[in-house]
């Protein structure tokens, strides 16, 4: 049974898995901490709400590759993934706070392309540095 667990598809395609399990979870942390529905704002054509959530996307994938990389074990790659992404969504609340002179998300919601654009660069270049430290 070792062999098994050792074989690089079989591997590759329990990273996969899991990192696919881990964004969905991931995913419907963040629709629980904004104000509006991710998936319901993207089928109706709201672009600002398509770039933070692609940028969401990218992040927690980068993250995973930079976890994927640097540990042995899936429950290391895991536990540490789990890790960038309560930093990452930090990253979203320090971007909330820094802006007092309007909501992140009400701008978001809006269709505020700016506000969506800054909000998916920096969920991936955050995502960069968190997975550097990892």
């Amino acid at each position: 049974m070792d062999h098994f667990w050792e074989n690089e598809l079989i591997e590759t395609a329990a990273y996969y898995s899991v990192v696919v399990l881990c964004i969905i979870v991931f995913l419907a942390i963040f629709e629980l901490v904004t104000k509006y529905k991710n998936w319901e704002e993207i089928k109706k054509g709201n672009m600002a709400v398509a770039m933070a959530t692609g940028g969401k996307i990218f992040g927690i994938a980068n993250i995973f590759r930079f976890s994927i990389s640097q540990h042995d074990s899936l429950l290391q790659m895991i536990g540490w993934g789990l890790f960038g992404f309560i930093l990452l969504l930090l990253g979203y609340f320090i971007f909330e706070f820094m802006t007092p002179k309007f909501k992140i998300d009400v701008e978001i919601e809006q269709d505020n392309r700016a506000v969506g654009f800054i909000s998916m660069v920096i969920s991936i270049g955050l995502s960069y540095v968190i997975g550097a430290g990892i």
